[in-house]
């Protein structure tokens, strides 16, 4: 049984679908990367599966259980966090504060969550008394992964992690999403980077207005020209 799958999914905007048949398969620890030119229709999948954007049709399974339209907090009761693009962090308050918002729902003490979190972004541990609105962008990108990461997800949904970051914080940021998946947690992220997306996901998907154009391997759709050519720049 996949950890998440997303089969046929139809919707969009206003009456206008911009998910046309498009599907997506999550397993137990594997990073899955979408990509696609803009307007593809990668972000509104992934919020579709979140419950952000209502399904017109078709199916989303986690763990065999139908989710199709259930609202997002339903989604982070059972294991599924998601982390947006824009937005992502509260700057008024400390690192610490965001990290323990995550957790908000979560009784008990939470300082073994704090530690996993301090464990893959050790920098969050030293500015855990640090505003997040003075932090540089791949520092809130930190902040933000680690808050839905408190919850102790076993499914974290990505979009675009890497935007507008330098490219030393891009491939830090890929490797703390390998790190991630070490955790035994399953990845699905939107990636405009989409070379080194490739190299890190266990498999991709590629999407054209809406739908499935092509899915395989990571390695396998970077070693394809057709992919190359089209989305990766040649």
């Amino acid at each position: 049984m996949s950890l998440l799958q997303a089969n046929d999914i139809y919707g969009g905007y206003g009456g206008a679908d911009i998910l046309n048949g498009a599907s997506v398969r999550v397993e137990d620890n594997e990073i899955v990367v979408i990509i696609g030119a803009n307007g593809a229709g990668k972000s509104t999948l992934m919020k579709a599966v979140f419950g952000l954007l209502h399904v017109r049709s078709g199916q989303v399974l986690y763990r065999g259980e139908d989710i199709t339209n259930r609202k997002p907090e339903q989604m982070v009761g059972r294991g599924i966090a998601y982390v947006p693009q824009e937005h992502n962090v509260f700057p008024s308050l400390t690192v610490e504060e965001n990290l323990e918002m995550g957790a908000f729902a979560i009784k008990g003490d939470l300082r073994p969550r704090l530690e996993k979190v301090f464990s893959v972004f050790p920098r969050l541990r030293e500015r855990r008394r640090q505003d997040a609105g003075l932090m540089s962008g791949g520092e809130r990108q930190m902040v933000a992964m680690g808050r839905a990461l408190m919850i102790d997800p076993k499914l974290l949904m990505l979009d675009e992690p890497t935007a507008g970051l330098s490219p030393r914080l891009i491939d830090d940021t890929f490797e703390r999403i390998r790190e991630i998946r070490s955790l035994g947690i399953g990845v699905l992220m939107v990636e405009q980077n989409a070379k080194q997306a490739l190299g890190v996901a266990d498999r991709g998907y590629v999407l054209a207005t809406g739908a499935n154009r092509f899915e395989d391997t990571g390695k396998n759709l970077l070693d394809n020209r057709e992919v190359a050519e089209m989305f990766l720049g040649g």
